[in-house]
C-alpha cells in the first residue's frame, strides 16, 4: 500500500469519526437538531442513526492490506473498500431525506415517515472523497493507466464532479420533460410538446408566418459561429503574424465585449440604431433615410452576439496560431510553393483544431444566450428565451422548458459530432521540442489585407459602441438630457468617512464585493479543472472517453436559466444542501465556464508532440511533475484564456445565477438587471463601466502572472509591414 493510499484511508476515518456528518452550518437546520446535526458519523450511528453504521465496514476493509499480502490482493481489497463505501453513502443519502423515506416503496415496506436526516456536511464530504480516491488508487495498483495514480485519481475526481454538478442537476430538470403537471410519468405529453408546430414549423418558407423556434435558433447559431470564428481568426492573425503598430489596441478592442455586463451591449445598440438612436437620427437628418426598428430581430441579435462572443474565438485561436512551427511553412516555400499556397495548404490546415473549437464554442454560446435575444429579439424567437418564459413567465410550464432544453442538447450533440468528424484522426502536432527557424512567415498579401479589412472596421465599431456606454454613465439621461453628471457613480459607489473609518454606503458595494469574491474563487478552479480535463482527453485513453468529453459541454449547452433552476431543484434537499451559500454560486460558475478551458486546452495540446511528455516520463518524472514542468508552460495561452473567460463570466453572468443569489450573495449582474427594469439606465451603465475597468485590471494581472509561452523563437521585426511584403499573391 502506498503512502498516498494510506493517507486517504486516514482522512476517511477522520471524516467519519471526528468531523460533523451533517450540514456545513449548524445554524442552517435548527429544526433537525434532534436528528443529530453536528455530530460525527460514528457517534451519530452509535446514538441511533443506524443507517450510518454500515459505513464502518468499508473503512475496516481498507485497513486489510496493512496485515500483509500480495500487491494484487491488496489492490483488490482497496477497490472493494472504495466501491462499497461510495455505494453505501449514495444509498443512504438518496433513500433518507428531510421528511423520511424518499421512495414510496420504502414507505410501504418499512412504514412512513421513516428516519430523517439533513444534507451532507464536512464529515460526509471528506469520507466520500476518501472512498473515491481510495478506489482510484486501487485501480492504479491493478495496472490501469499504466499504474499512474495521478491519472486515475484525476479521471475519477473530474468524473465525480461532472456527475454531481452537471449530470445530476440537469437530469433532475430534464426528467420533468416526461412528467405531467402532477409529476406522473407521461411520455405522450413529451412527444406532443416535442413535435409542436411552434418548435419545428417551416411556415416562413411558404408564407409570411414565422418558422419554428428550433430553426430560428439553429440558423442564428450557425451565423454567429461562422462570424465569430472569422473575426477571431482575423484578430489572431494580426496579433501574431503582423507588425501592426496598434496591435495592443486591436487586442483590447477584441476582448472588450467579453467583459461587458449583460444587456449593456444590447442597450448600446438600441441607443445607436433604435428609432431615437444616434445613428438613426444622423441617417434621417442627413440622408433622409426613415427611422425603423430593424435592430429588433435577427440583425440586432446577430450583431450583439458577434460583439459578445468574438473574444472567445480570439482567445482560443491566438494560442493555436502562435503554436504553428515556421519549419513546415519554410519547407513548403523551399519546395517553391507561393506564399498563398503555403498558407492555404500548410498553415490553415494546422489551425483546424482551433477553428473547430472556436466554431463549436461560438455555436453553443449563441444557443445558450438569452440576454441579447431578450433585449433585441423582437418577434424573432429563440429557444433560450422560450425556455426562460416557460420557467418564470405566466406559463409556469417546467415540462415545456425541459423539452426545449432537450432540443438544445440535440443541437449541441450534433455540433460536437460534426466537429470530431471534421477533425478526423489527423495529426496537428507542431510543437515537438526540436529546433526551428524561429521566425513565423509574414502573411500573404491578400490574407493580410483581408484580415485588416475584417478586423479594423469591427474594432472601430466596437469603439463606437463603448463610447455610447461610457457617455451613458456621465449624463443625466441618455437620449433625453445630456447634462454631465457624476450622480450615477456617487449613488452606486459612495464612500463616507465615519468615526470608526471609511463606510461604503453606496448601493452597489455589497453586490460588488460579493461578485469579486465569487469570481476570484471560481476562476482558478475553472482553469485547473478545465486544463486537467483537456490533458486527460488528449493524453490518455480510457473507457467512456467520448461521453466524458461531451459531459464537459453539457452545462455549457443548457441555457443559464435552466441551469439555475436545476441547481435549486437538485441542491435544496438532501443529500446535498448548498443553496443559499456562496459555494453553490462558485460551483455553478466553474462548470458553466469549464468548457472554454477544456476546448482551448485541447486545441493547444493538439499541437504539442506527445514525445515531450514521454521524454519526461522516461527520465523518471511522475505524471504530476511532467504536467507541472513540461505541459503547463506550453499551455499558457490556454490557461490565460480559461482564467480570463471564467473570471469575466463570473463577473457578468446573469441567467444562471438570477435564481441562486441571496441577500448575502447578491451579484453585480442582478443589481444591474434590477436597475434596468426600474428604468435607471444611467446607474446601470455607470456600474457596468466600473466593472469593465475592474475586469481590465484583472485581465492584465492574469496575463502578467501567467506570462507568455516561450517556444525558443525570435520575434518578428515590428517594422515589417505585412501588406508591403513582396510575396506572390
Amino acid at each position: 500500500m502506498s503512502r498516498a493510499t494510506l493517507g486517504w484511508i486516514i482522512l476517511g476515518w477522520i471524516g467519519y469519526a471526528l468531523l460533523p456528518w451533517y450540514g456545513f452550518d449548524s445554524t442552517a437546520t435548527p429544526t433537525l437538531a434532534e436528528y443529530f446535526v453536528g455530530g460525527s458519523g460514528l457517534v451519530l450511528g452509535l446514538k441511533g442513526a443506524w443507517w450510518l453504521l454500515p459505513i464502518l465496514t468499508p473503512l475496516l476493509i481498507a485497513l486489510r492490506p496493512l496485515t500483509g499480502g500480495s500487491r494484487q490482493t491488496d489492490a483488490d481489497w482497496v477497490i472493494a473498500a472504495g466501491l462499497l463505501g461510495l455505494a453505501l453513502i449514495i444509498l443512504q443519502g438518496f433513500t433518507i431525506g428531510l421528511n423520511g423515506w424518499t421512495f414510496e416503496a420504502l414507505k410501504n415496506l418499512f412504514g412512513a415517515p421513516g428516519p430523517k436526516q439533513a444534507g451532507m456536511g464536512y464529515g460526509a464530504t471528506l469520507t466520500a472523497t476518501a472512498f473515491l480516491l481510495i478506489l482510484c488508487h486501487g485501480v492504479a495498483a491493478r495496472g490501469w493507466c499504466r499504474g499512474d495514480a495521478f491519472v486515475t485519481s484525476s479521471i475519477g475526481v473530474i468524473m465525480a464532479l461532472i456527475v454531481v454538478f452537471v449530470f445530476f442537476p440537469v437530469s433532475t430538470i430534464l426528467a420533468s420533460a416526461f412528467a405531467d403537471n402532477a409529476g406522473n410519468f407521461a411520455p405522450l405529453e413529451f412527444f406532443a410538446k416535442f413535435i409542436d408546430r411552434s418548435v419545428w414549423g417551416l411556415d416562413c418558407l411558404a408564407s409570411d408566418l414565422r418558422c419554428g423556434v428550433a430553426w430560428n435558433t439553429l440558423f442564428l447559431g450557425l451565423l454567429v459561429a461562422f462570424g465569430t470564428t472569422l473575426l477571431g481568426l482575423a484578430f489572431a492573425l494580426i496579433a501574431t503574424r503582423t507588425g501592426f503598430r496598434f496591435k495592443g489596441v486591436l487586442r483590447l478592442m477584441s476582448v472588450l465585449p467579453i467583459i461587458t455586463p449583460p444587456f449593456v451591449i444590447g442597450l448600446a445598440l438600441i441607443l445607436l440604431f433604435g428609432r431615437s438612436g444616434a445613428m438613426s437620427t444622423v441617417m434621417f437628418e442627413w440622408f433622409g433615410i426613415p427611422r425603423s426598428r430593424w435592430i429588433y430581430g435577427l440583425p440586432g441579435v446577430f450583431i450583439a452576439q458577434l460583439l459578445a462572443f468574438t473574444p472567445i474565438a480570439f482567445l482560443v485561436l491566438i494560442g493555436v496560431v502562435q503554436g504553428i512551427s515556421p519549419t513546415l511553412e519554410e519547407a513548403s516555400q523551399t519546395l517553391r510553393a507561393k506564399s498563398w499556397t503555403t498558407f492555404a495548404t500548410v498553415t490553415l490546415p494546422l489551425m483546424r483544431p482551433g477553428l473547430a473549437n472556436a466554431f463549436l464554442l461560438g455555436f453553443v454560446e449563441s444557443l445558450a444566450d438569452f440576454g441579447n435575444p431578450l433585449v433585441l429579439g423582437g418577434n424573432y424567437e429563440v429557444l433560450s428565451t422560450k425556455i426562460f418564459f416557460a420557467v418564470v413567465g405566466a406559463q409556469q410550464d417546467q415540462g415545456r422548458a425541459a423539452v426545449l432544453s432537450i432540443v438544445l442538447l440535440a443541437f449541441t450533440l450534433g455540433a460536437f459530432w460534426l466537429q470530431h468528424a471534421w477533425l478526423g484522426k489527423k495529426v496537428y502536432t507542431t510543437v515537438t521540442g526540436k529546433g526551428d527557424a524561429g521566425i513565423s512567415l509574414p502573411l500573404p498579401r491578400r490574407v493580410a489585407i483581408a484580415s485588416y479589412a475584417t478586423a479594423i472596421p469591427w474594432a472601430l465599431f466596437t469603439v463606437a459602441v463603448y463610447v455610447i456606454i461610457v457617455i451613458g454613465g456621465f449624463v443625466r439621461s441618455m437620449g433625453r438630457d445630456y447634462t454631465p453628471t457624476l450622480d450615477h457613480f456617487i449613488t452606486a459607489f459612495r464612500v463616507e468617512r465615519a468615526d470608526w473609518g471609511f463606510y461604503f454606503s453606496g448601493s452597489a458595494w455589497n453586490s460588488f464585493f460579493a461578485t469579486v469574491k465569487v469570481a476570484a474563487l471560481s476562476a482558478p478552479l475553472t482553469a485547473v479543472i478545465g486544463i486537467l480535463t483537456a490533458y486527460l482527453l488528449t493524453r490518455q485513453r480510457f473507457s467512456g472517453q467520448r461521453a466524458f468529453e461531451f459531459g464537459t459541454l453539457l452545462s455549457f449547452a443548457i441555457p443559464g436559466t435552466v441551469v439555475g433552476v436545476s441547481y435549486i431543484l437538485a441542491f435544496n434537499v438532501p443529500p446535498i444542501e448548498i443553496t443559499g451559500t456562496g459555494f453553490v454560486l462558485v460551483m455553478c460558475f466553474v462548470f458553466r465556464n469549464m468548457p472554454v478551458g477544456v476546448r482551448s486546452g485541447i486545441a493547444t495540446l493538439s499541437q504539442i508532440d506527445k514525445s515531450l511528455d514521454e521524454a519526461s516520463l522516461t527520465l523518471g518524472a511522475r505524471s504530476a511533475t511532467t504536467m507541472r514542468r513540461v505541459v503547463l508552460p506550453l499551455l499558457r495561452p490556454a490557461i490565460v484564456a480559461s482564467l480570463v473567460y471564467s473570471f469575466v463570466r463570473a463577473m457578468t453572468a446573469v441567467s444562471a445565477v438570477i435564481f441562486l443569489v441571496t441577500a448575502e450573495y447578491n451579484m453585480a449582474t442582478t443589481y444591474i438587471v434590477g436597475r434596468v427594469e426600474a428604468g435607471e439606465f444611467g446607474l446601470a451603465i455607470a456600474y457596468s463601466t466600473v466593472l469593465i475597468l475592474v475586469m481590465l485590471v484583472a485581465i492584465l494581472g492574469i496575463q502578467l502572472a501567467v506570462g507568455e509561452r516561450r517556444l525558443g523563437r525570435r520575434s518578428v521585426s515590428t517594422n515589417t509591414n505585412p501588406i508591403a511584403v513582396q510575396a506572390a499573391p
